[in-house]
């Protein structure tokens, strides 16, 4: 993920994902024409049991990577700091039992 909202989101193309099939910490991101002359964006994220919705856009003109951007970069960023406490939890709890 870019730390720049200016810059360009890398992404891969994926066809028929399932519902639950995200990897914990990814990010999906759906477009379709709306009704007006923009895009209807949703971006889903992958946890550890499921997929939740993590936005809506509603009818989106032209570039939208910076509307989108904030909202992916901090949810990227609180994701990983949630990793990061729930190993440290992990092993806390592995070493007080042992």
């Amino acid at each position: 993920m870019p730390p720049h909202p200016a810059q360009p989101i890398h992404t891969v193309w994926i066809s028929d994902l399932k519902p639950g099939q995200l990897r914990p910490g990814s990010i999906l991101l759906g477009w379709e024409p709306s009704l007006g002359d923009g895009m209807d964006v949703t971006a889903h994220l992958g946890l550890a049991s499921t997929d939740v919705l993590l936005a809506n856009w509603p009818d989106l003109q032209g570039d939208w990577t910076p509307v989108v951007h904030p909202t992916l970069f901090e949810v990227i960023g609180l994701h990983a700091a949630l990793s990061v406490a729930t190993n440290a939890l992990r092993l806390a709890n592995h070493l007080a039992a042992h």
